[in-house]
């Protein structure tokens, strides 16, 4: 099934905002500029257009499996689902101009980096790819997400260029008593532990106790992330911004640390690592300069400084 979506590159750029680290199952295509992803239990590919004014999606699948349920698509509730992934609601050039007016260091970074979007995703696939983040780079958090589906999820279909192609696993998938050890033997290290107690406390919460987190204000949403075994600040903001629709959300990593340090608050290069208080202050300093969705500011703050953005 085919179809466009009407987004701006202006409003939506895809390679600096599917390659930016926020999810990690999307792969250009070798031959053309097309991203191929997984959302949910679809396989898609997307294409941003000559003109910059549209995406055209196909998808390679024709049916979302939602239990024993199969519903037929058509290309409105394909457009509304990407809608939703893609957060296309806000208006991203109403907020790049707001976010010039009150800081020029972003207003000299933003002709550079236009259309970078917060992806709005699934809360169980976000938080456990986030829980794989922890001392690790892109390239292998994507493969660690990739062994995870592999092993763990619905098969999708097969791809001639990526081969077997399977859905994020559902978290009763994650609950086998033998999970740990699998994912040691996969390459996971200490973070099999995390992702293994991590799936079994959540499972015993009620369905939708993660969707249930975007209705809770940030703070109470953060803390009952940072209950849950491997997650910490960092990575509960992580899922705060890019799960649950807090946009006040500041995740602090070195990128966000070196920019902090040399841009905005440089009296924080006394210190020798990042502390809490530290942590704090430099979120509290984005959410009064940027206001309502610093988060989405940062995201563009951040895209700026990674390496494979630099020289384009």
């Amino acid at each position: 099934m085919r179809g466009s979506l009407c987004a701006a590159v202006t409003e939506l750029n895809l390679p600096l905002t599917l390659a930016s680290g926020q999810a990690f199952r999307w792969r250009k295509r070798a031959h053309a500029d097309v991203w191929f992803g997984v959302i949910g239990k679809l396989v898609f590919n997307l294409e941003q257009c000559v003109d910059k004014q549209t995406i055209e999606w196909t998808v390679l699948n024709h049916v979302s499996r939602d239990g024993n349920k199969c519903k037929k698509l058509d290309s409105t509730n394909i457009n509304e689902l990407l809608t939703d992934y893609f957060n296309l609601n806000y208006s991203l050039s109403d907020l790049y101009e707001h976010w010039s007016r009150c800081d020029e260091n972003f207003a000299a970074i933003a002709p550079k980096f236009t259309g970078v979007r917060v992806l709005r995703q699934q809360p169980e696939e976000n938080l456990f790819s986030f829980i794989c983040s922890s001392n690790n780079n892109i390239q292998r958090i994507s493969k660690m997400i990739e062994s995870l589906c592999q092993n763990y999820g619905e098969f999708l279909l097969t791809d001639d260029e990526f081969g077997d192609i399977h859905a994020f696993p559902d978290i009763k998938s994650l609950c086998n008593e033998n999970l740990e050890q699998e994912l040691r033997k996969l390459g996971f290290g200490y973070r099999s532990k995390y992702i293994a107690n991590c799936a079994k406390m959540i499972a015993s919460k009620s369905e939708q106790w993660l969707q249930e987190l975007r209705h809770k204000c940030y703070e109470d949403a953060r803390n009952e992330l940072i209950a849950l075994p491997g997650i910490g600040p960092k990575v509960a903001d992580c899922i705060c911004l890019m799960s649950l629709d807090k946009s006040e959300a500041i995740p602090v990593d070195t990128h966000i640390w070196q920019i902090a340090t040399k841009i905005y608050l440089p009296h924080l290069k006394r210190n020798k690592s990042l502390t809490d208080k530290a942590y704090k202050e430099i979120g509290d300093f984005f959410r009064s300069r940027f206001g309502t969705n610093a988060g989405w500011a940062h995201n563009v703050l951040f895209c700026s400084d990674l390496r494979q953005f630099k020289n384009s």
